[in-house]
């Protein structure tokens, strides 16, 4: 009975966790489409069109905050559903499609954050890419068609924000998503699969008992 109840209450707090995160991965990706309104993905201009938003949009710096916030709030739950599903691991297809997605959940949110890392254009943000950029560099064979992917093939400028933004914005936010809604019907299937074994299980226990009774009788 304990474990039961262990185990359900894993299963419960897994499915709250994804409604969290497909709830966060929508709210990232509405923000995101109304700060794209403005902001202008050039190395001279995106610094400035990011503090025009925040200073001179109505509710500017509300949208920006809540979309920053929503990303790092992505990449932590998603880290947190990991180790709970870890947790209650059921070894069935639909748990698998749910823990498979949840870990590419997990990778695209953190690739949203670095991909992010570069479009304000600041000094931080520039000197770290760089760093970061030099680290994938090193990666043997595809270290170099990697940087010319991210960079457009030379230096980085306004070619690199704009590779960054489309890959930002259109590949991993609508992969955010395509995930997230995956990892909740995982988890729904499953709780679905389980309850119908229950009933099974308790329909079975009853017929056991009838028969038990009418022996006895």
């Amino acid at each position: 009975m304990k474990n039961l109840s262990y185990e359900f209450v894993l299963r419960r707090l897994a499915t709250i966790l994804s409604v969290a995160i497909i709830s966060l991965s929508v709210m990232a990706a509405v923000t995101g489409v109304l700060l794209s309104f403005y902001y202008e993905p050039v190395a001279g201009r995106a610094y400035q069109s990011l503090n025009w938003i925040d200073t001179e949009i109505i509710n500017g710096l509300l949208i920006h905050s809540i979309h920053d916030l929503a990303g790092n709030a992505l990449i932590v739950t998603a880290l947190i559903q990991i180790v709970v599903m870890f947790l209650g691991r059921e070894f069935r297809l639909s748990w698998l499609t749910a823990w498979v997605s949840g870990i590419l959940l997990a990778l695209t949110g953190i690739g949203l954050s670095w991909t992010a890392i570069i479009l304000d254009w600041s000094q931080v943000g520039y000197w770290r890419f760089r760093i970061e950029l030099s680290t994938i560099e090193a990666i043997p064979v595809i270290g170099g068609s990697l940087r010319n992917i991210l960079t457009g093939g030379g230096a980085v400028n306004t070619t690199t924000v704009a590779h960054l933004y489309t890959i930002h914005s259109y590949l991993l936010s609508v992969g955010a998503i395509a995930l997230a809604i995956i990892h909740l019907w995982g988890l729904l299937q499953q709780e679905k699969e389980m309850k119908g074994n229950a009933i099974k299980a308790a329909a079975k226990a009853e017929q056991l008992q009838q028969s038990f009774s009418q022996t006895l009788s």
